[in-house]
């Protein structure tokens, strides 16, 4: 069994063989497997640690924000070349036994109104998380991982670097490259993207329905693909309005296949994902398949209208019916298809600039 192990007491940057909290081609990988072979990851949490139990308020002030999104990688995955899809197989994600909630000034989609800081500890017991902070209530887990992703080449780094700061210029919220609290240290903390807004290459897009038993679809810059994944959340509603989620570290198990010249022959540039649930009713006993596919607030030249929620809607719809029309459908079809059948949901509207909205489309509509 290939696997990363970390010690959750310590933080990434004593431990900086197992991870990264950047973006950057050059980041050497901490594991290198063979397609179609399983990969155990032990994850931290999305603040890397620093909100534990008895964690007050006050703790806020002394957070570090450079260390957001601890992930644990790259994997380097034999045979995956520029051009490629990677498909992720989530096999299981363990949660540990404590997450929190926080509602932090500045951030969130409310960021104007809702400026009171918050905490929630929740504690995790037999698929629930508690919570003394919201008493008389229970939420269901849902485990899913908040950012997986690939690396970028060094175009994109340059390119998307580049847009990302001309959102800044123009007033929007964005985070250039900064490198306190960056690991791994020295040139690629210098240069390597932020972890917050998703991007082509995948990342931070909350999508709630990449639970176990999902697949997801990336494409990949560089050689080996350069794999990498954390934020786990045991349970979000589509928007995580309040910028967190049940936050908790985990342990996920993940297989990897890779779809020749995939991410070239399409014609965008969006993750793409499928699931096996269960219809609600226990009486039908009959598997539901869905295909999903993400829309983000990326033009057609390739810029940011940053939080432009009509737009990552449009690209959501427009990357469906790319999908129907590599199915056989005409473009016309696909149209009328996703206006019967598909699903739009907000998956996050505070992963600034990039919104995600994802279209889910029941495989059931066709047959056999």
């Amino acid at each position: 069994m290939h696997a990363i192990r970390i010690d959750r007491t310590k933080p990434l940057a004593e431990e900086p063989r197992s991870g990264h909290n950047r973006y950057h081609p050059e980041i050497p990988p901490a594991l290198e497997i063979g397609e179609g072979e399983e990969v155990v990851l032990e994850t931290r949490d999305a603040l890397d640690g620093q909100i534990k139990p008895g964690a007050t308020v006050a703790d806020f002030a002394a957070l570090n924000v450079g260390a957001v999104h601890p992930l644990t990688g790259p994997v380097f995955v034999k045979g995956a070349k520029p051009g490629d899809l990677l498909e992720i197989e989530f096999l299981d994600i363990a949660p540990q036994p404590t997450a929190f909630s926080a509602i932090m000034p500045g951030l969130g989609f409310l960021r104007d109104v809702m400026t009171e800081p918050f905490l929630v500890h929740w504690k995790i017991r037999e698929g629930w998380a508690t919570s003394e902070q919201i008493p008389g209530v229970r939420i269901p887990g849902a485990p899913f991982m908040g950012v997986t992703a690939t690396a970028p080449s060094a175009q994109k780094l340059k390119e998307w670097t580049a847009r990302e700061q001309r959102v800044i210029d123009k007033g929007g919220m964005a985070l250039p490259p900064d490198p306190a609290g960056a690991v791994p240290a020295g040139p690629c903390a210098l240069t390597g993207l932020r972890t917050l807004p998703p991007r082509e290459n995948g990342g931070n897009f909350d999508v709630k329905q990449l639970t176990k038993g999902a697949k997801l679809y990336l494409p990949v810059f560089q050689e080996g693909a350069l794999f990498s994944t954390g934020d786990a959340h045991f349970a979000q509603g589509d928007g995580e309005v309040c910028v967190t989620a049940v936050e908790m570290g985990a342990t996920v198990a993940v297989r990897f296949r890779v779809q020749k010249g995939g991410a070239a022959a399409r014609k965008f540039m969006a993750p793409v994902f499928t699931r096996q649930s269960y219809f609600a009713d226990p009486k039908v006993a009959a598997p539901e398949r869905f295909l999903g596919v993400m829309g983000m607030p990326i033009n057609a030249a390739g810029e940011i209208e940053a939080e432009n929620l009509t737009l990552a809607c449009r690209n959501a719809v427009l990357n469906m019916i790319e999908l129907l029309q590599e199915r056989g459908f005409s473009r016309s079809q696909a149209y009328v298809i996703c206006s019967v059948a598909v699903d739009l949901r907000i998956s996050n509207v505070v992963d600034v600039p990039n919104y995600v909205v994802s279209a889910l489309l029941p495989e059931v509509i066709f047959g056999d």
